[in-house]
């Protein structure tokens, strides 16, 4: 059996091996000083200048100079956000809806965590690795009075929390406001610093067809822009979506009145492409059907671009009813291959393949020199006299239903393409959001009253049609959606929303600062966000109670906290220092079996939103997480028969409290239970 390791993994050491793989001479040794007895203190490396050689074609000589985004502590914030956390989940049943909260009796895929979420991220990184579809995130915009997350780069967290005044009278954790203003000297430094680690951990959540959103306004576009290029890969840009956060201008701003808000748009892999919209009114007004077709119609273009990759699509076609040879316009094809066309052609009147000896003419077309031109491409010409194929082509157009391609202006016209209503699926999103499709901020107030008894306890929401516009473009039915800047909790009340009008089975995972709140009936922005979603559910379930029977309005509330292990779990060689008492138990005298139970998943990745059932097994309490996927005793005096008993039901993962064997004989003798009734189980202790 198995020791677990209770905590992140470590990103540096993951990259570092990496590195080593590929580039086993650009890694060495340093010495980075001397311990009190002298002896030289070593660490690893990296020569930069031989991994430069190593993937350039050229010479290196010296330092380069190159274009790059930096800032001051650039480097600690990449440090950062690749540090492991020993931290964990604490799930705070007082506040969850759902079977293991106090509200409802249903099983809840859904999370809300509060603490600092770059503690979360990286608490969540293992489990969730490449599972997220889409996050959403509306981080403090930097304009001077936003609450800025003062990540610590040198202390200790209890050093830093005494430091930095974030603790209560009562010596609790506390998060207060504090101003980033200009004459602090870092302005935009802090700010940057804060967003680095975090954004480099979502990346790593998103699936490979994930994507993120962010809002931000223009104090940090650029850097913000810049900085996710360097994370995501400039390949990986999709869009700046400009959203219209307000219906009226105000006559009283100075310079250009502000209209909209960015909302910056990544991929976690190239290639990505939005969902379609569904089709308005407007549009579908466009589609007529003059010929009494089978279907409603409009007109489109007849040619595509690139005609110089598509020279044997580039070619003349005899109109039928004035005899003129029509070519695409310069730099463009025809739609369709030839033998589609000829076809398509054909439903006028009789046509076939002839060499026109065009060839400086098609080169006219596609932008090259005649002699670069294919030279076997034929014309779609007229097989009988222009006088018996006009003929021909006027029975079409006067009975109707007429070819794919037509000729406008009652026939004698240019030539056109038909596109069907019933083929045109949707429409594709803009980069422009307007506030009538999308809301705006002073519906995100309303949507906030009407929840919260007239009066709203968040100054800057946003509204739950910006969200769930986002959801449509960017989710499958089933996805997990993430907002680690929670706010008032919007997205989670969007994919309560979605998921009523889609029948869906979309999970939440939001995470919020307990920060303080400006409403004197919620102490922090968690207090809001948790209720909103609470008051959220109770709405949509009561006004379709028959339809959303099934839906999942819970949530499972958890807490960021310390480890639930003693120091001595970690760095067991500090032994001789540590008290006798925990030499005996390494887990800290406050915490509960339950608690044991999510670090547990989370360092076995598995996720904290998994059903879980209270079993009893030979007299001891079992956790069954995931219908016998992993259980776990975390019990004393298990005995020889418990073992057995869990090893006869054959979970992936069985898990016990190393103090919480009877004797010495039951630790002997757990690895060979195991072997005999379930060889394939993994087995680990605490």
């Amino acid at each position: 059996m198995d020791k677990l390791p209770m905590k992140s993994s470590d990103l540096t050491q993951q990259n570092y091996e990496k590195l080593a793989a590929l580039f086993p001479n650009a890694v060495t040794e340093t010495v980075t000083g001397y311990d009190e007895q002298g002896n030289a203190i070593i660490e690893r490396a990296v020569d930069a200048d031989v991994l430069r050689q190593e993937i350039s074609a050229q010479v290196v000589e010296g330092r380069q100079q190159r274009y790059q985004f930096t800032w001051p502590d650039k480097n600690k914030a990449i440090v950062l956000g690749n540090t492991p956390t020993t931290k964990t989940l604490r799930l705070d049943r007082e506040k969850s809806v759902g079977r293991d909260g106090t509200q409802g009796s249903i099983d809840t895929e859904n999370i809300y965590i509060e603490g600092d979420n770059l503690d979360a991220l990286k608490i969540l990184r293992d489990t969730y690795l490449g599972n997220v579809k889409m996050i959403y995130i509306d981080p403090p915009y930097n304009t001077g009075n936003d609450f800025i997350y003062e990540d610590d780069f040198s202390e200790s967290g209890e050093a830093f929390a005494e430091r930095s005044g974030l603790r209560d009278e009562d010596g609790n954790l506390r998060y207060d406001m504090r101003q980033n203003n200009e004459a602090s000297g870092r302005f935009h430094t802090d700010w940057l610093n804060m967003m680095y680690p975090r954004l480099r951990l979502a990346r790593d959540l998103l699936s490979d067809d994930g994507v993120i959103f962010i809002s931000i306004d223009d104090h940090e576009y650029s850097n913000l822009k810049k900085m996710c290029d360097e994370l995501f890969g400039e390949s990986n840009y999709i869009s700046n979506i400009s959203w219209q956060r307000t219906y009226s201008t105000r006559n009283d701003s100075k310079g250009i009145p502000t209209e909209v808000e960015h909302l910056l748009v990544f991929g976690r892999k190239p290639g990505w492409n939005p969902k379609l919209l569904p089709r308005t009114e407007s549009m579908d007004s466009k589609y007529k059907n003059p010929d009494n077709d089978y279907a409603l119609w409009r007109t489109d273009n007849a040619y595509a671009a690139d005609a110089n990759t598509h020279q044997g699509m580039v070619y003349a076609i005899q109109h039928p009813f004035t005899g003129e040879m029509l070519y695409p316009p310069n730099g463009l094809h025809w739609r369709y291959k030839q033998s589609e066309m000829l076809d398509i052609m054909r439903g006028w009147c009789n046509y076939e393949l002839k060499d026109l000896n065009d060839a400086r003419k098609r080169a006219e077309v596609c932008g090259v020199s005649e002699k670069d031109i294919r030279q076997d491409i034929k014309a779609i010409v007229l097989s009988e006299s222009i006088e018996i194929s006009r003929q021909s082509a006027q029975t079409i157009y006067n009975r109707g239903q007429w070819p794919k391609y037509f000729f406008t202006k009652n026939g004698f016209g240019g030539i056109a393409k038909k596109t069907y209503l019933d083929v045109t699926k949707g429409r594709l999103p803009s980069n422009f959001w307007s506030h009538t499709e999308t809301g705006h901020t002073d519906e995100a107030k309303k949507e906030l009253m009407a929840l919260f008894d007239g009066r709203a306890p968040f100054d800057t929401p946003k509204p739950v049609r910006l969200m769930e516009r986002i959801l449509s473009i960017a989710t499958e039915a089933d996805s997990i959606v993430m907002d680690f800047f929670s706010g008032s909790a919007s997205m989670a009340h969007a994919v309560l929303a979605k998921n009523t009008a889609d029948h869906g089975k979309r999970k939440f995972i939001m995470v919020q600062i307990p920060e303080s709140s400006p409403s004197p009936d919620y102490p922090t922005l968690c207090d809001i966000g948790e209720e909103r979603i609470r008051r959220a559910g109770k709405k949509i379930k009561d006004e379709s109670p028959k339809t959303t029977q099934d839906l999942d309005v819970g949530f499972r509330v958890f807490r960021v906290d310390d480890s639930n292990m003693k120091d001595v779990y970690y760095r067991p060689d500090d032994l001789g220092q540590i008290d006798i008492e925990d030499m005996i138990d390494n887990i800290k005298p406050d915490r509960t079996p339950e608690d044991l139970l999510f670090q547990t998943m989370l360092s076995l990745g598995v996720f904290p939103s998994s059903k879980i059932e209270e079993i009893t097994v030979a007299g001891k309490k079992v956790f069954d997480v995931a219908d016998g996927f992993l259980l776990a005793c975390f019990d004393s005096d298990v005995n020889d028969i418990v073992v057995t008993e869990i090893a006869k039901r054959k979970p992936s993962y069985a898990v016990f409290r190393d103090s919480g064997f009877a004797d010495d004989a039951v630790s002997v003798n757990f690895d060979q239970i195991f072997r005999e009734y379930s060889p394939n189980t993994e087995r680990k202790v605490l």
